[in-house]
């Protein structure tokens, strides 16, 4: 006999062994339960006083059996029942109410975040006989009403042609996927950001960036959702109910993923996926992901790869759903192709492994700076927040060709040359991989190496994206970062870049915010006073022999 799920705590062994032996019950695929079933369902429960449920598949077979309390049951997880797209899940939920009362908030919920193909509410009278049933189903062609509610039955009423019902309720999930389906493989996603005190401005502002931070990914993004909350729910981030509207929302636009801008702990991607049954990633997974597909370099893809492993060393659960999911895709791919479900044991091995060729490539980064600077050569490096044009502006100082596009990280692996200027004084200059704000510390850590090579600078060159609305704070994340890594000593020139891309030039005057120098870094005559500005700063240092 299979078991009962929830607490039978204070039953007596005849009652159990009832509640057991409704798993030899069946009902007829048509039917929502039998009226002889219904009879026996409020009988126990009013005699125990809890509620009882039946998880009944569409051969009409009982495959789960709950046992809750007064006012409520909680579903098991369903393994052998995981709905696929544009299909739901093959089980139907029917179980009893002990108050006269229609589908509760917790019964529309688990019908949306699992997607059942039906959940029903038995009622009862103060004697134990069926009184009403109440029925509802998903209906996904309706944004308004994602949930339709039948017109209540009496227990005579239950032959409602189900199988009927549940296959024009695929059909039209079906209807939904085939429209949203291209079969380019790119994911679609919906951005979630929890608002916790601040201002609803800023939240839609590191939306906005959490939106490029995608694009860049190849992630189709369909929705936006802003929360405000007083606090963080500790399992579901965004409460259970919200929940289930999302797990709406998502199947009406046949999306697969789910990106939260906060950071997420183990076991709140673990308790999100497994309501939502999607694949969920955080802010901090995204970046990773960027990275990974970005990474050109033996050392790129070593670092990257060490950063990755550190971010999931906590999240390696054994057999988790969420780990699982993320297997392939957005999320789950990396420069080493580590499954996420890897012992500990071997994850931890790996780690120390990259660890010592990283700390190795560091050293000899060393080596080459202490022969650089015995030449004498001052070192300008640029810096600044991802997509402000620092490789643009490197390749036209340097008439170079280093790859430069217009997404975030499109620079990844650092890249040197060499600019003599109009007094023959020449000069290295290096570019740098891109900041954002709340650089997640794993990639500060393996990035360590590389960013070392700014404590190696004679001139930090800042590079800010003049028309972006957002650029102060960036120049404040990027300032943060720099200080983090005790770079504070290091003169700072500021550029503001992308001049052209502003509608009146006049409104802002960077040269009265931190002294900084205009240009465009696509037009070479809009730098020369830039170069004259560096020239005389390099001309006026003296240099280590």
């Amino acid at each position: 006999m299979k078991e009962i799920h929830g607490n039978t705590e204070g039953l007596k062994e005849s009652q159990i062994r009832r509640i057991e032996n409704l798993y030899r019950r069946r009902t007829p695929p048509e039917f929502v339960v039998t009226p002889e079933l219904c009879r026996e369902l409020t009988e126990l429960s009013n005699e125990i006083r809890k509620q009882i449920g039946l998880l009944i598949n569409r051969s009409g077979k009982t495959e789960g059996v709950i046992v809750g309390t007064p006012d409520q049951i909680v579903i098991p997880r369903l393994n052998d029942y995981q709905a696929a797209p544009g299909r739901l899940n093959g089980l139907k939920c029917v179980h009893t109410h002990l108050k006269n009362e229609g589908l509760t908030k917790d019964d529309t919920t688990d019908l949306s975040l699992l997607r059942l193909d039906l959940m029903a509410a038995v009622t009862m009278t103060g004697e134990g006989f069926p009184s009403e049933i109440h029925i509802g189903h998903i209906d996904p062609g309706n944004e308004a009403q994602p949930v339709k509610m039948l017109k209540p039955l009496k227990h005579h009423e239950l032959d409602i042609g189900c199988s009927e019902l549940i296959r024009e309720t695929e059909a039209s999930l079906s209807k939904i996927h085939a429209l949203f389906d291209t079969g380019d493989g790119g994911e679609r996603a919906i951005l979630v950001h929890v608002l916790i005190g601040g201002t609803k401005a800023k939240a839609y502002d590191s939306l906005a960036e959490l939106k490029e931070l995608a694009r860049t990914a190849g992630i189709q993004v369909v929705d936006e959702i802003l929360q405000q909350r007083k606090q963080v729910d500790p399992r579901f981030i965004m409460g259970k109910g919200r929940l289930a509207d999302l797990a709406i929302t998502a199947l009406q636009k046949n999306v697969g993923l789910i990106i939260f801008d906060q950071e997420l702990d183990a076991g709140q991607i673990r308790s999100v996926t497994d309501q939502l049954d999607l694949k969920v990633i955080d802010r901090t997974q995204l970046i990773l992901d960027i990275f990974a597909q970005r990474a050109k370099s033996r050392e790129g893809k070593l670092q990257v790869e060490l950063a990755q492993l550190k971010y999931l060393m906590p999240r390696l659960v054994t057999k988790n759903t969420a780990m699982s999911r993320l297997t392939g895709g957005i999320g789950g791919r990396g420069p080493g192709e580590t499954k996420l479900e890897i012992h500990r044991r071997r994850a931890r091995e790996r780690i120390m492994k990259l660890q010592k060729e990283v700390d190795l490539i560091q050293k000899n980064r060393k080596t080459q700076k202490s022969r650089r600077n015995k030449k004498g050569v001052p070192v300008i490096s640029i810096v600044g927040y991802t997509n402000a044009g620092k490789s643009t502006l490197l390749n036209t100082l340097t008439q170079s060709d280093v790859f430069a596009e217009d997404k975030l990280f499109a620079t990844l692996d650092p890249s040197s040359r060499r600019l003599r200027f109009p007094q023959d004084i020449e000069v290295i200059v290096t570019d740098t991989v891109g900041f954002i704000r709340d650089l997640p510390k794993e990639l500060i850590a393996a990035f360590k190496a590389t960013l070392e090579e700014l404590e190696g600078a004679d001139i930090l060159l800042h590079v800010v994206d003049i028309s972006n609305p957002r650029f102060r704070e960036q120049i404040e994340s990027v300032e943060k970062i720099l200080e983090g890594l005790k770079l504070g000593q290091i003169p700072v020139l500021y550029v503001f870049n992308k001049e052209d891309l502003l509608t009146d030039p006049e409104e802002f005057s960077p040269e009265q915010f931190r002294q900084g120098i205009r240009i465009t870094a696509t037009d070479a005559r809009s730098l020369m006073p830039l170069i004259r500005k560096l020239e005389t700063l390099v001309s006026g240092m003296v240099f280590r022999e």
